[in-house]
């Protein structure tokens, strides 16, 4: 049982080196592409062309994906399919930014380029996205005070992202970038439910310390 559970620990730690790596992989790209798109004047469109690609074409369709991301199909073939899929569709300039992908292999990190080129884009104008998560839909006039009081404190444009999570009960989760400030009733509860099982255990504890030394009664 030891050994699964280490094996299994393994696993995990692998695949989330994994992840790491593909996200920085991923964000060199973005970079490039959001550069080039800067400089032609076109970063909105290219944000817009790469969305659609992600959302209309990959999670449409993922067996296409699996094409894209095969190592079994050449990059020649790979280079075929870009330009009868996508050459009426995308910017010339996301075309053979895809096509520069595939020369190189990573056609797989699509997914996360996109998501790299948003936050890239944020930076260069400033923005951060803040996750906002609340047991009820927040009112827009406390979401306007909450982002007035955010864009004080972070000295930077927060674009809110708002959820709902009735398991909150209360109060409200905001996540800026990977930090997280949980102010829910529900880990308050949490927090007050382990100080109770802490102090019982510590007087169990004591009491048993007690019985066990009666010289320190």
């Amino acid at each position: 049982m030891y050994e699964d559970r280490l094996s299994r620990d393994a696993q995990l730690a692998a695949e989330l080196d994994a992840d790491v790596r593909l996200e920085q992989v991923a964000a060199v790209y973005a970079e490039a592409l959001i550069g080039a798109a800067e400089k032609a004047g076109r970063t909105k469109a290219v944000l817009a062309e790469l969305d659609w690609l992600v959302r209309d074409v990959l999670e449409a369709h993922p067996g296409f994906e699996g094409v894209l991301a095969s190592a079994l199909v050449s990059h020649e073939e790979k280079l075929g399919v870009l330009d009868r899929v996508f050459a009426r569709r995308v910017s010339t300039l996301l075309l053979n930014f895809l096509k520069v992908l595939s020369r190189r292999g990573r056609l797989e990190c699509l997914r996360a380029v996109q998501r790299a080129a948003h936050r890239r884009c944020d930076e260069l104008r400033g923005r951060v996205r803040v996750r906002i998560a609340t047991a009820a839909p927040l009112a827009d006039a406390l979401a306007a005070g909450i982002e007035d009081r955010l864009r004080a404190k972070l000295g930077a444009e927060p674009i809110l992202q708002r959820r709902v999570d009735p398991s909150l009960i209360g109060g409200l989760v905001v996540q800026v970038e990977d930090t997280v400030f949980d102010g829910s009733v529900a880990n308050r509860l949490k927090r007050l439910r382990q100080q109770m099982i802490d102090r019982s255990a510590h007087e169990i504890q004591s009491r048993r310390n007690r019985f066990r030394d009666p010289a320190g009664d």
